[in-house]
């Protein structure tokens, strides 16, 4: 029986862990950075390991033997990814892998049966409905992710650079975004050409900021996201869930500019993705 519990969620733009003992108390914690399947197991294993190393370091513990593991990865329903991350060889107890929709889900429920819209970086649901687990979106950026961080950076980066081009208006939005580029259309599209799904996300902030402001385009990216969520939480519901919760960073930024009816729906999460990783790793909490 395990001594410990450790959690991950290993997300597109950090990695989290935490470290408790049997009853529940945190003794340790750490951070790596993103880990999405995307860059590679050898990546995942290494962030995994770094996060792991300073939460173990934090509680002062010298037996990892006694270490049950759970961790959720962005992207891990990606064809071959579970299979290559279980062949790799971890030091603990034992070890569990799970999507990050997955951990989300569970640590917004209490590990029992529910939903979760996970908007972030990337944007994902995941239902737990009698028994049964499934995921709704999250095929990875550009091509899903609608209402996301990075859906929100790439929508903003092709305003700025129509409105260099002189085809569209520009507004204080494209002006802040170029600003970044020195108004220069090739310094954006060197950066366009090595970046990821969290640099564009790194966007998002700015673009909530301008649309709060009244900015016409920023508005209209926001608006147009909105209405992605709130498809996706339709669907979560048309699909058998009978509770859905927000997680993500981005969450409540875009809450408010989600319709009434579509928030009168909507639980607030009893825990985090670390919490879900952890009742993944086999913690039981004293009811």
């Amino acid at each position: 029986m395990a001594r410990y519990y450790l959690g991950f969620d290993v997300g597109g733009s950090r990695t989290r862990a935490r470290l408790i003992d049997a009853d529940g108390a945190v003794v340790g914690m750490g951070e790596a950075g993103p880990g999405n399947t995307r860059m590679g197991i050898e990546r995942v294993k290494q962030v995994l390991l770094e996060a792991g190393s300073h939460a173990i370091a934090a509680a002062g513990i010298e037996d990892v033997g006694a270490i049950a593991m759970g961790a959720g990865i962005a992207g891990l329903s990606r064809e071959r990814a579970r299979s290559a991350l279980e062949a790799e060889d971890f030091p603990y107890a034992s070890t569990l892998f799970a999507t990050d929709g997955m951990i989300a889900n569970l640590g917004a429920h209490g590990g029992q049966d529910g939903a979760i819209l996970i908007i972030g970086t990337g944007s994902s649901a995941h239902v737990l409905h009698e028994g049964k687990g499934f995921s709704i979106g999250g095929y990875g950026f550009p091509i899903s992710d609608e209402g996301s961080g990075a859906a929100l950076g790439l929508s903003a980066m092709r305003h700025a650079l129509r409105a260099l081009d002189g085809r569209t208006k520009p507004t204080p939005l494209s002006s802040a975004i170029t600003a970044r580029f020195g108004h220069e259309t090739p310094l954006a599209i060197a950066w366009m050409d090595e970046a990821r799904p969290a640099d564009y996300a790194s966007f998002a902030p700015l673009v909530m900021d301008f649309a709060e402001a009244n900015d016409e385009i920023a508005r209209s990216i926001v608006e147009d996201a909105a209405r992605h969520i709130e498809r996706f939480i339709e669907t979560i519901f048309e699909r058998g869930a009978k509770r859905c919760a927000l997680a993500g960073g981005l969450a409540p930024r875009m809450e408010p500019w989600l319709k009434a009816r579509t928030v009168a729906r909507l639980v607030p999460a009893q825990g985090d993705p670390v919490d879900g990783a952890l009742y993944l790793a086999g913690y039981r909490p004293q009811r």
